[in-house]
């Protein structure tokens, strides 16, 4: 017997075996009024409103429907409202300047939009689609439900049947890579599903796990918690702006006991702890970590101060992301706590239905049920990830022991504070300013953010332009997190004979005496 796969599973799930346990706690403190707590049988009934005005809105099987949205409850409930019908979501970076919305709206053909109440004014750079809707403002028409009402959401909507296909487009998320412009890539429900269940697996996920939503819900779908810690009956707690302190607090509110997070956030929580005199979640807490290997010292203040498990992981949003994790092991208890950090701080082991090798350049390649079907219209650049049968990571580095460690990146990603960002898309806003002349975008070491984007710059004689000028240039193109935070003016840039960029000569003054070209 073949039973497709479909992310509709782990609600459905969810719902049979808990429907009355709390399935989610809503931010209390958003611009739209808080769904508060709501139960896994009202999020059922939730999604099915939800598909069942998108029927009535006729957007068909494979229809993109997006959403712009900090972490909510109206959110999480889309994942399954959507793509729980076969609808294709589309969930977009919240931190995205009009102009980048605007490409993605129009790039994916998303028919339907529904945005933060704090976004409302991207709604002209939404105008491509049909509709387009406000959370807190338009609740009834997106979901058949609004907190103003007296009532739970008990309604029974019955939306249009779908026959799950687990190899149909289930997400379309998009991903800064090397290119100017972001690519959407295809998840496909089997590889969400199988990403979702091995995560879950590999890092104890069971109905006693409290999740907290540190990570933006739209970044890989969660990392697939939206889908994993839902089909084991865990309650979502949503967090819908990262500080440290609040973070602490409510770890402790809650009686959280998993997390996943950029370091950036660990440094946060970090940094909060010296003023904090409350419980921490002590021997409680899983935190699972990625973007960037921390460095050692970090991961044992994690494990000293805090009393946390690290658990690390790496992967790309092509790859749902899970490929490789690195878990405390029974072989390691004798080490003393810098070593194992050391050995925490890998990549880590290929998940369960992973293969990895490294290729005669050095790059890693991998094979799993959790990579991308393809990037959405781009055959081109789909062909060449998946050239010979493995995905390619564009990451450079060593697979030994069973243990992937990685050293360098072949793709100018820079990766800050957990997020993708293309060099050369920076590099073009600053080459669009007429005192630019010549520029090369890098990431540094930087111990909060990991990697600080920095902008190398030939500017035209006597042009009187300044470093504030120059990145209230990109501000008026690029979201915030992509704009330089570091810009250094020099007189020439190093290239080869032919004019290219030797990227690797300008790192390498700040990345001299690092074993790792990656922070």
């Amino acid at each position: 017997m073949i039973v497709p796969f479909s992310i509709r599973d782990f609600l459905d799930r969810a719902v049979t075996v808990y429907p009355d346990r709390v399935a989610v706690v809503d931010e209390p403190d958003q611009p739209a009024p808080s769904w508060g707590e709501l139960t896994y049988a009202e999020v059922m009934r939730l999604a099915q409103a939800q598909a069942e005005r998108l029927d009535r809105l006729d957007v068909p099987v494979g229809g993109r429907v997006a959403m712009v949205s900090q972490n909510a409850a109206r959110l999480y409930t889309s994942f399954f409202g959507v793509s729980g019908w076969g609808r294709v979501f589309v969930p977009v970076n919240f931190r995205l300047a009009p102009a980048e919305v605007e490409y993605i709206v129009q790039h994916s053909g998303a028919e339907v939009v529904v945005l933060d109440p704090g976004l409302e004014h991207l709604r002209e750079a939404c105008s491509a689609a049909k509709h387009v809707f406000v959370a807190g403002v338009d609740d009834e028409e997106v979901w058949g439900w609004s907190p103003a009402s007296q009532d739970r959401p008990t309604h029974g909507a019955q939306p249009r049947a779908w026959e799950p296909d687990e190899t149909a487009t289930a997400t379309i998320n998009y991903t800064s890579g090397t290119t100017a412009r972001p690519k959407g890539v295809e998840q496909t429900h089997r590889a969400l599903w199988t990403n979702a269940t091995v995560f879950g697996w590999q890092a104890s996920v069971s109905d006693r796990d409290v999740y907290l939503h540190t990570l933006p819900m739209f970044h890989c779908n969660g990392w697939g918690q939206v889908y994993g810690v839902t089909g084991m009956g865990g309650k979502h707690v949503v967090l819908r702006q990262v500080d440290g302190a609040e973070i602490l607090r409510r770890i402790e509110e809650h009686q959280v006991t998993f997390l996943c997070c950029a370091p950036a956030v660990l440094s946060a929580v970090l940094d909060a702890l010296k003023d904090w005199d409350g419980p921490v979640g002590r021997d409680r807490v899983r935190c699972v970590v990625a973007g960037a290997p921390p460095p050692t010292r970090t991961i044992e203040r994690v494990r000293e101060e805090l009393g946390w498990e690290f658990i690390q992981i790496y992967g790309l949003t092509e790859t749902s992301p899970l490929l490789t994790m690195s878990r405390m092991r029974e072989e390691w208890d004798d080490l003393d706590p810098t070593e194992q950090a050391r050995n925490l701080g890998r990549a880590g082991a290929p998940a369960l239905s992973t293969s990895i090798r490294v290729d005669d350049t050095g790059e890693v390649l991998a094979r799993s049920n959790t990579v991308l079907q393809g990037y959405w219209d781009n055959p081109d650049a789909t062909a060449e990830s998946l050239a010979g049968g493995w995905f390619h990571t564009g990451d450079g580095g060593a697979f030994e022991d069973g243990y992937v460690t990685i050293a360098d990146r072949k793709k100018d990603v820079i990766i800050s504070g957990g997020e993708n960002v293309s060099s050369i898309e920076v590099e073009d806003a600053l080459a669009s300013h007429p005192a630019v002349r010549e520029v090369a975008v890098i990431g540094v070491p930087d111990e909060r953010w990991g990697e600080l984007v920095t902008a190398l710059v030939v500017v035209e004689p006597d042009s009187g332009v300044d470093e504030a000028a120059l990145v209230a240039h990109c501000r008026e193109r690029l979201a915030g997190y992509k704009c330089p935070k570091r810009v250094e003016f020099r007189d020439e840039l190093a290239r080869t004979a032919t004019g290219k960029l030797q990227k690797f000569k300008l790192r390498a003054e700040f990345w001299d005496g690092r074993e790792r070209q990656v922070n």
